[in-house]
């Protein structure tokens, strides 16, 4: 199997304790782990046994030290991560919703590292020369112009090396504002316009296909939260028909009860045959999404969602869509379970739970 590479900013979290809001926490103690949507999808991938490079820069400081040695303990290759004399280790900060009060992240990111680093500064050549699959998302080029041009970069040299690259849409509305006059959603839709020509496959939801790509369904609207096979295949269809060279299409189907309760499947769109496949589905083949009635932590959800797929797609033998959807959103719905960004959950424990074992039973 050969490595996936993703390129992207890893960052210290700083997780308010429970459910405490931010104003109760500081000044006091918070809990501090190191995360990032592309480190994220990496560090699942390792533990499913995939082998993993991850692309950054980070300063030469301790901090960025504890980073590395973080990744390299969930088995993530480092070898490609550039140590810069400038920038920093960029933060966020994340307080937990519950019931009816939603949960808040604050960013802390200007000036990193990686949004100070050219593209021209990683040697793609030689970081894609072993490599058998890119995986970027759309929160890397909202940091600056630098780093989406870096990611344009790296996507254009993994397609003239035949190497397929995923993407994460993943709109941010509180990034994607380092070009003054123009609006995050604005600006958003110019640089994924420039970069999705070069991706083969998308994952995103309809809140990003609106916002990033002005893409809406075209059928009537629902009063409800649920969703609307009929939107989601309409909107998938216009994604392909803007962009005709991706194969495979994927979105996240969340519906939201209140903050710890969620009901959660998976779409996947064959662009080539022209396939739709959700999941879970009953018995009788009716979409059934999980309910997930006490969320530990919704952070990194999609991140787990796209690593179950990337899991699948680059495995010998793939063959069955409806496995690789249904394998992503049973893996994307026991992320939900973890404390922190990371999904740490095995690939047994994934089967498991698509086999009908979601039950919590205790093991012995």
């Amino acid at each position: 199997m050969k490595t996936i590479v993703a390129y992207g900013e890893i960052m210290g979290r700083i997780s308010m304790p429970g459910f405490r809001r931010i104003r109760q926490c500081l000044p006091g103690s918070v809990d501090i782990e190191f995360a990032g949507a592309e480190a994220n999808v990496l560090t699942s991938l390792a533990l499913f046994g995939t082998p993993t490079s991850f692309v950054t820069a980070l300063p030469r400081n301790e901090i960025a030290d504890a980073c590395i040695a973080s990744l390299r303990a969930q088995q993530v290759g480092t070898q490609h991560i550039r140590r810069t004399d400038g920038g920093r280790v960029g933060l966020y900060f994340v307080e937990k919703g519950a019931n009816q009060r939603a949960g808040t992240v604050v960013y802390d990111r200007e000036g990193s590292a990686v949004s100070q680093t050219p593209g021209e500064d990683y040697d793609w050549p030689a970081i894609l020369s072993e490599a058998g699959w890119l995986h970027l998302t759309g929160i890397t080029p909202a940091l600056s112009a630098t780093a989406a041009r870096a990611t344009l970069l790296a996507a254009r040299t993994a397609r003239e090396r035949g190497i397929p690259v995923s993407c994460d849409l993943n709109f941010r509305g509180k990034l994607w504002r380092w070009e003054p006059g123009l609006s995050p959603r604005d600006l958003a839709t110019r640089e994924m316009l420039a970069l999705l020509p070069w991706v083969t496959h998308l994952v995103g939801g309809r809140e990003d296909a609106a916002e990033m790509l002005g893409i809406r369904p075209t059928t009537p609207s629902r009063a409800d939260d649920a969703p609307d096979p009929d939107a989601v295949l309409d909107v998938a269809r216009q994604i392909h028909a803007r962009f005709p060279q991706l194969e495979w299409i994927a979105m996240t189907q969340r519906e939201t009860v209140s903050a710890l309760h969620h009901r959660w499947g998976g779409f996947l769109y064959d662009t080539r045959a022209g396939g739709a496949h959700w999941s879970p589905v009953s018995a009788d083949g009716r979409y059934t999404p999980y309910s997930i009635t006490h969320i530990v932590d919704r952070v990194g959800g999609g991140d787990a969602f796209s690593a179950g797929l990337l899991r699948i797609w680059t495995s010998e033998g793939f063959a069955d869509p409806a496995r690789a959807v249904a394998f992503a959103t049973a893996a994307s719905c026991l992320a939900h379970s973890v404390e922190g960004d990371a999904n740490l959950v095995t690939q047994p424990e994934v089967e498991a739970l698509m086999a009908g074992s979601g039950s919590g039973r205790l093991r012995r």
